[in-house]
């Protein structure tokens, strides 16, 4: 994460495990290798992150309001941005990757969303015509203050709000449009 993908070096790597550069190429044959394992890891990792956030039950305002919040805890971690940032960056390399990436990013965390958008539906609580769509307003409302301004400051430029008052704000706006 550090050196991003040119500057790290196997030698190093194996260091800072605490294991032979022989060991470290007997399990990842080449840096590109090791590459794809340190973010198929972490998209795992992520995926575990998130999984204890389901929508709860309750009126659609509580369950909104749970899941972004925590997407806002999750999106605002440094470590998941340096992941983002590695990915952007070698994605003309590694694009399999980086859509593998993606779209594991989409069913964990849009699925999801999408999932109880349709449900809210169905129930009369929300009138969404394209979940899809939906899901990604109120995704985008938390994404631009607590990830990408910091992604692309480097965290010189942070939000004044907690991400419990982005999250209050992005559900409250987007009730504001598809509440009933």
């Amino acid at each position: 994460m550090t050196d991003g993908y040119v500057g790290a070096r196997m030698e190093p790597i194996a260091r800072e495990a605490g294991v032979s550069t022989a060991t470290l190429y007997g399990y990842f044959p080449g840096k590109a290798e090791l590459f794809t394992a340190v973010i198929d890891d972490a998209a795992e990792d992520f995926s575990r992150q998130m999984s204890h956030v389901r929508m709860t039950s309750g009126p659609a305002r509580e369950q909104l309001t749970v899941f972004v919040t925590a997407y806002a805890d999750f999106m605002s971690d440094p470590f998941v941005r340096a992941v983002f940032r590695l990915v952007v960056a070698e994605r003309p390399r590694f694009q399999t990757v980086a859509m593998r990436f993606f779209e594991r990013g989409r069913s964990d965390f849009g699925g999801v969303l999408i999932k109880a958008l349709r449900t809210l539906g169905d129930t009369g609580e929300v009138r969404v015509d394209r979940p899809s769509w939906a899901a990604g307003h109120l995704m985008g409302m938390i994404e631009h203050p607590v990830f990408f301004v910091p992604l692309v400051t480097g965290d010189d430029v942070r939000v004044r709000r907690t991400n419990a008052q982005v999250a209050e704000d992005a559900v409250e706006t987007f009730l504001a449009r598809y509440g009933v």
